[in-house]
């Protein structure tokens, strides 16, 4: 279908969810799964189809096909940021944050692609590339994992792939094993080596106290990057620690709009802004959540999800690392053909194929849920 001036309009939305399990149990400090659920939406629209998702629950399917679809077909489907407005503004009762936003995510990254295929043009291409590659670093490091499994994850990271930095998870039982936590930190540094950076992530689960407390020892270990030492929405507590340790205080993952990234910014609550473009509405937001950040002088680092942030991330000029985490870089390449690779610890957006380079293997139907 096409309007008067002969611009393709979308056409049909499809969602589809796909649940993946993991290897084993796993957990951070403060939550246990055993799989991983992809939200996944094709748009299509001149002859082409763009593909999206989120790693939410199920219910943003809903939302995308009971509120959002019908506000995007027969839109032109070059005129993203329109189709981003229409949907925020649809969803204006149900609440912005959380599931909304995941499921606006899931088709404007969708809509990002399809725009950049129907121009035969790689995405970061269209985004408006600023980085060749971008630096990556390997994240995991379950509580659930033993010694030999987390360092066979951490050589891989370090000597397979070739990255610089490193990330476990802490805060283990909401706190409760900071013992046990600090062990953990000192065994990845000793399989590491001096060389490479540690970053730990206690997932919101100390106190301020403990968290002050662990955070000095952390300081004694040359750990780099403290992620949600206490909840995220504890942006006092976030500055205050910020305050008084060496380690990069960083948090923001659970950023949907952009009034929390401009609430984190102002509290000087963080050293470097998390954003992650399956919860922040997408590449339209995720955009403009960097350049918010920019403005209060941070560099970002893009959560999880590693290859939808390739191109998006190629194009935020404040941008300091991608977090390639094992569930979803597992995940990723059982699901999509055209997966970036880890080389030299970077990873490289597909350049020689148009829109973001993905397509969904025929053998993805196994883990289909709905």
């Amino acid at each position: 279908m096409t309007g008067p001036s002969s611009t393709p309009t979308v056409d049909a939305v499809d969602v589809s969810v796909f649940v993946v399990p993991t290897e084993g149990p796993e957990a951070d400090g403060t939550l246990t799964w055993d799989s991983t659920t992809c939200v996944l939406v094709q748009v299509s629209g001149g002859g082409r189809t763009g593909l999206g998702w989120t790693y939410g629950p199920a219910a943003c399917a809903t939302l995308i096909t009971d509120v959002l679809a019908d506000v995007v077909r027969g839109r032109p489907a070059p005129a993203v940021p329109a189709a981003w407005e229409a949907m925020v503004r649809r969803c204006r009762n149900a609440g912005r944050p959380g599931l909304v936003s995941m499921a606006v995510a899931a088709v404007d990254t969708a809509l990002w692609d399809l725009a950049a295929r129907l121009l035969d043009v790689p995405l970061v291409v269209l985004l408006g590339q600023v980085h060749d590659d971008v630096a990556v670093y390997g994240s995991g490091g379950f509580p659930t994992w033993d010694e030999a499994t987390s360092a066979r994850h951490l050589e891989h990271w370090v000597g397979d792939l070739g990255m610089s930095a490193v990330k476990i998870k802490i805060g283990e039982s909401w706190g409760q094993q900071t013992g046990r936590d600090l062990d953990r930190v000192r065994r990845a540094r000793d399989v590491v080596g001096s060389g490479v950076e540690v970053f730990v992530d206690a997932n919101g689960g100390y106190t301020p106290g403990q968290a002050r407390r662990v955070g000095r020892a952390l300081d004694d270990l040359g750990v780099t990057w403290f992620e949600e030492p206490v909840s995220s929405d504890d942006l006092d507590g976030l500055a205050g620690l910020r305050a008084v340790l060496d380690t990069d205080v960083a948090a923001g993952e659970y950023a949907y709009d952009l009034a929390y990234v401009q609430r984190m910014c102002v509290a000087r609550a963080v050293d470097c802004m998390q954003l992650d473009v399956t919860r922040v509405a997408g590449i339209t937001e995720f955009r403009r959540a960097a350049a918010v950040a920019a403005g209060a002088g941070l560099e970002v680092s893009a959560h999880c999800a590693p290859a939808l942030h390739a191109h998006v991330a190629a194009s935020v000029p404040n941008l300091r690392h991608v977090e390639h985490f094992v569930d979803h870089a597992r995940l990723e390449p059982m699901l999509f053909d055209g997966v970036p690779e880890v080389r030299g610890g970077r990873m490289r957006s597909q350049t020689d194929r148009p829109g973001n380079g993905l397509r969904l293997r025929p053998d993805a139907e196994r883990y289909r849920s709905a």
